[in-house]
């Protein structure tokens, strides 16, 4: 990376986390360029081959990083993981890519890859047949366990229902057609205020730097559904599994939820590629914006010209 890079930060808010991020990235000499997706185009005319970014005229950025997509139709979605994969196309580091991204918002191929490369993660069925749905949780209550039901896409605990009575199955209308359903991971706390709880850990290229425990109210233990956050110690089981983790999902960086049931067994329940870290940050003494940013950073070439000329 040389001094004065000039990169896309990705972020349809500048909140908090746009902005620590901006100043670390100025702290060692880049340029910052705040990017709405909503502002980007695709456009074949001239210039950049394909792309009109705002801000970077007939040149490409040296990086970009993804701080915020924000919600939209699947045509918006769409459009805007299109410019990640033109900017991947074009030879321009995206931190995280849209591959990762598309890997970990979508929580049925997040449960198919992490399955699939071995890791323990709760036992999940993904269906659009409210009958199989049905079947599925009908034998799950027969076997005195319960089922989570999660919007296929969808954050920050937003959606969550605990089914503990086949009656409680909801139309196909009211979860989009399709049911995620997880065996629930009973962790011993029987949902009592405050003993609730799992660990985040950031994972920032190929290391486990920080973790938490996250404290709820009830059995849903996201920050912004009102758990609280302590500092928690990263032993060799936290940190390979969130490292492992986030490989097998191609993630530059990720929070990674992990849970552990009553028998000690620990479950990878989520990867997060476009993560928050304030909650983290506040139990923690490192910088974690510069850590990110400085990997970040690392990655870019020694010298990119991308200046389009003739």
């Amino acid at each position: 990376m040389t001094e004065h890079s000039r990169i896309a930060l990705f972020s349809d808010d500048p909140d908090w986390h746009a902005r620590r991020l901006t100043e670390a990235l100025k702290k060692r000499g880049a340029e910052v360029v705040w990017l709405s997706f909503a502002q980007c185009a695709f456009n074949t005319q001239g210039g950049v081959p394909g792309l009109s970014l705002p801000g970077f005229d007939d040149a490409l950025p040296d990086g970009a990083l993804v701080r915020l997509i924000d919600s939209g139709s699947l045509e918006q979605i769409t459009l805007r993981l299109g410019f990640l994969h033109g900017l991947r196309a074009l030879g321009v580091p995206v931190y995280n890519d849209a591959r990762t991204i598309e890997n970990t918002v979508d929580k049925s191929m997040a449960s198919f890859l992490l399955n699939k490369a071995g890791l323990p993660t709760p036992l999940t069925w993904v269906t659009e047949s409210p009958d199989a749905a049905q079947t599925i949780l009908d034998q799950e209550i027969k076997d005195n366990g319960k089922l989570v039901l999660k919007p296929l896409f969808g954050a920050q605990g937003k959606g969550l229902r605990l089914l503990q009575s086949p009656s409680q199955l909801p139309k196909p209308e009211e979860v989009d057609g399709v049911y995620y359903l997880q065996r629930f991971i009973d962790t011993g706390s029987n949902g009592t205020a405050g003993t609730c709880h799992d660990w985040r850990v950031l994972v920032v290229g190929g290391k486990a730097v920080a973790a938490m425990i996250r404290r709820g109210k009830g059995w849903i233990t996201n920050v912004l559904q009102g758990a609280t956050c302590e500092a928690a110690t990263l032993d060799d089981t936290l940190s390979h599994m969130a490292v492992k983790a986030a490989a097998t999902l191609g993630a530059d960086y990720a929070g990674v939820d992990i849970i552990r049931d009553q028998q000690g067994i620990h479950f990878v329940i989520e990867v997060n590629s476009i993560p928050a870290w304030k909650g983290l940050q506040g139990v923690c003494e490192s910088d974690l914006a510069q850590t990110i940013a400085d990997d970040f950073l690392s990655r870019l070439p020694a010298k990119a010209p991308w200046a389009v000329t003739g």
